[in-house]
């Protein structure tokens, strides 16, 4: 033996730690690429559904997805589109679906063959943005910068559960009265009413309170931003139960049970 220092091989333990990361490795990529082929067969299907111009954003959730695939049974599936138009006026809806145990087989998913598939559960919504609002109330009255918020002043009854099909909502927007911009706050309600979204003003700020005719301008102000909105049929023709306000918008949800997946969506 010399004094200098020479390489040591690798044992064979260290090639089968190698061989066993390489092989997860690969592993892994094969299942994403197998998860990556259903997400695009279930978004070419999803995309005829909505009537859609693109194909929507899809998720398979779940990790690994071939324990999934071998069963059958999808756990989570997201699907989601934005900028979606219903009507004149609605121009950049953001849909939504949640899909809780999809059942199709593999050989049936890849292949784009969802005839026999069916859902146990299905989570749709409809996101109403202020730009829309804002577009639907310049037909009564000129707006600008129209802002969604949740109306914080308003605390849940005690001992009481919230109706899921009203909230409390706080508009803001720019105006002009008698040639004078004025910026405003509104304050009231946002329900659901046969599946539209039903906006009731109760309660006008403005920033501007010597203005001459005050009665007739807040009453033209209540009756501009009192609209009915239709934001057309949910996802998978799920019937709306609950609307949220968040910042930004409104949001209609409902849940439907064991339905098929080429359920008509009739947008």
């Amino acid at each position: 033996m010399t004094t200098t220092q020479t390489k040591r091989r690798p044992t064979r333990g260290r090639k089968l730690i190698i061989a066993a990361l390489v092989l997860g490795a690969l592993l892994v990529a094969a299942d994403f690429a197998l998860a990556a082929a259903g997400e695009y067969q279930v978004a070419q299907r999803m995309r005829q559904q909505f009537r859609l111009g693109e194909d929507p954003s899809v998720r398979i959730n779940g990790f690994p997805f071939t324990t999934q695939a071998l069963a059958g049974d999808y756990r989570d599936v997201e699907i989601s589109a934005s900028g979606v138009p219903v009507g004149d006026q609605l121009r950049d809806l953001e849909i939504r679906a949640n899909l809780h145990h999809v059942r199709i087989g593999l050989s049936d998913l890849l292949s784009g063959n969802t005839a026999n598939a069916r859902i146990d559960q299905v989570r749709g919504s409809v996101k109403i943005q202020a730009a829309d609002l804002n577009r639907l109330v310049n037909q009564v009255t000129p707006f600008s910068d129209m802002a969604i918020e949740p109306d914080n002043r308003v605390e849940p009854a005690a001992g009481r559960q919230p109706d899921p099909s009203t909230a409390a909502v706080k508009l803001s927007g720019n105006t002009t009265v008698a040639g004078r911009k004025i910026r405003l706050a509104a304050y009231g309600t946002v329900s659901l009413v046969d599946g539209q979204v039903a906006l009731a003003v109760d309660d006008v700020e403005l920033d501007e309170t010597s203005l001459a005719g005050l009665d007739a301008v807040l009453g033209a102000v209540r009756q501009a931003l009192s609209v009915t909105i239709d934001p057309g049929v949910l996802p998978f023709t799920v019937t709306p139960t609950a609307v949220r306000v968040e910042s930004g918008a409104f949001t209609v949800e409902g849940t439907v049970n064991d339905i098929p997946l080429d359920q008509g969506n009739g947008r």
